[in-house]
């Protein structure tokens, strides 16, 4: 079969859903279909066009997959008008861009959020005659309001919500990562069909033989516990914990804190650590995915933030600790802690706890059989429950069975 997949985000950029996207992308080629990606010039999250892209169209191969790439206007900007020009540009241009040159495909999966996208998604899926796949991977805007980037009686609320609607509605089949997402679909639109497509982890990158040399030595620290976080610095992980727990052990000489990636508060982040001289807290510029696993390799333990509360928000970085043998200390509240709880994979603390957190890290300190065993539990569980590679066998399996049938399919 032909398969589309509209995304703003997609490698080399870093981050979640390019890691995911390209990897379930992989595995369709893998088994003999054609996939073509459709996503923006990389820009993310440096909000900087990366050496070699620009323009507005650019065609590129890799790892089998066709990508057609267009332009989006580049900002790292969380402020609402240049991320509004950020998230339209590539609307617009993925548009134009799509209906002239990609193929009719039998499906086009459109990656959401950016929810907007959902209009360029839908046009195509008109347009090319296709059936519309529309993949949540954050409910929005509900998580904008929980956020504070709106208010939930406001227009932009208002759109929003009816935006988000539209693309459920016209949609084939809607797909989220957590099952807590499809709960919440399910409930508010009992006539949209879903299907549960997990996230997970490679479970043969990511593992605790994955350390190299280079890592080891990076983060030698004289028998400081090492708690490591990968990933984006941007409002909803909430990262000003770290720093708070920080400092409020700088004095104690057995913490040190690593924190690598990119995002609109790393600037802030790094700024705040500074005017507190913590010692104890080290900022690295964002690595290539292929780098992540040795990185969590050589840590001894795992820290997995959230602002607050987010309905179905499950970080993609928790089943790469858990598949790395690592223990996590989780700030975050739902089906996250559920994932934990369940699997017994590390110490739950709710969001802004500054003591649960303090706690949390001088147990596991303190403890290295429990931080052993919790890293085993989770390594166990990431082999069982969240390989990549079975999700994606299962999801591709769904889609093969279907293709000839116009009807849409039940919930799974």
């Amino acid at each position: 079969m032909n398969l589309a997949i509209l995304s703003q985000y997609y490698p080399p950029e870093v981050g979640a859903p390019q890691v995911r996207l390209s990897e379930l992308a992989s595995h369709f080629v893998r088994r003999g279909h054609n996939v073509t990606v459709l996503t923006a010039m990389p820009n993310y999250p440096t909000g900087k066009i990366h050496a070699g892209y620009g323009g507005v169209f650019r065609r590129d191969q890799k790892d089998g997959v066709n990508v057609i790439r267009t332009f989006a206007f580049p900002t790292q900007s969380a402020n609402f008008i240049p991320r509004l020009t950020n998230y339209f540009s590539f609307v617009l241009s993925s548009s134009a861009v799509g209906t002239a040159v990609l193929q009719q495909p039998d499906y086009l999966i459109v990656e959401s959020p950016p929810l907007f996208l959902g209009l360029a998604g839908f046009w195509l899926s008109r347009w090319k005659r296709t059936r519309l796949i529309f993949n949540v991977s954050d409910l929005w805007p509900d998580g904008a309001v929980r956020l504070g980037k709106i208010r939930s009686d406001s227009w932009a609320f208002r759109v929003s919500a009816a935006l988000e609607a539209f693309c459920y509605r016209h949609a084939w089949l809607v797909t989220g990562q957590s099952k807590s997402i499809i709960a919440d679909i399910n409930q508010r639109f009992p006539e949209c069909p879903t299907f549960h497509l997990s996230n997970g982890v490679d479970t043969q990158r990511f593992s605790a033989t994955s350390l190299s040399g280079e890592q080891r030595t990076m983060f030698a620290s004289n028998g400081a516990c090492v708690g490591l976080y990968t990933g984006l610095h941007g409002l909803a992980q909430g990262l000003d914990q770290i720093l708070n727990v920080a400092e409020a052990l700088c004095t104690e000489n057995e913490f040190r804190f690593v924190l690598v990636g990119d995002g609109p508060e790393k600037r802030n982040l790094m700024e705040t650590a500074k005017r507190r001289h913590l010692t104890n807290v080290e900022f690295l510029d964002s690595r290539p995915a292929t780098e992540i696993p040795s990185l969590l390799a050589a840590a001894d333990l795992s820290l997995v933030m959230l602002k607050t509360h987010l309905p179905g928000a499950v970080p993609s970085k928790l089943y790469e600790a858990m598949a790395s043998g690592k223990p996590i200390v989780l700030s975050a509240e739902g089906e996250a802690a559920e994932v934990v709880r369940e699997h017994e994979a590390g110490l739950i603390v709710k969001p802004g706890d500054l003591d649960g957190l303090i706690k949390a890290l001088r147990t596991l300190n303190a403890l290295p059989a429990l931080r052993q065993r919790l890293g085993e539990n989770g390594r166990r569980a990431a082999e069982e429950c969240f390989n990549r590679v079975k999700i994606a066998e299962r999801f591709i399996d769904y889609l093969e069975t279907r293709l000839g049938s116009p009807h849409h399919p039940a919930r799974v």
